[in-house]
């Protein structure tokens, strides 16, 4: 994992997992890697693992199983939902209109550009 300069790398490791909820790869009530498995995955000192799987655990999205390792919760997946919806709402249209005026894109240009990259990643999944 390559990871950016402008945000800690526990939280990028969280976010990681959050990603991987997310998408189904661990789902309600399953085991996400341990502290261990993280940092040698990442790459990382397992302090920062520790502190991604402690981030996540405050978060309300895993859950300690004593002597067998981290779960799922069964609000994960909802949880981070809503936190991603808040902060593309927050965040990300705010730049992406601000981009749209300075680029003078219309909104049926922004459905046409989106529904081609849909189309590319679609493709992209299926080779």
């Amino acid at each position: 994992m390559i990871f950016l300069e402008d945000q800690p790398i526990f939280l990028q490791i969280a976010e990681w997992i959050s990603d991987r909820i997310l998408d189904g790869t661990y789902p309600t009530g399953s085991n996400v890697p341990s502290v261990r498995e993280l940092a040698v995955r990442m790459e990382v000192n397992p302090n920062t693992a520790m502190r991604a799987v402690e981030r996540l655990q405050r978060d309300g999205l895993i859950y300690p199983k004593r002597g067998i390792g981290f779960y799922v919760d069964a609000s994960a997946r909802e949880r981070i939902l809503v936190k991603r919806m808040e902060r593309f709402k927050n965040e990300r249209v705010p730049q992406l209109v601000t981009e749209m005026r300075l680029l003078n894109i219309s909104l049926e240009k922004l459905c046409k550009l989106t529904e081609d990259e849909l189309n590319r990643q679609h493709t992209e999944d299926e080779k």
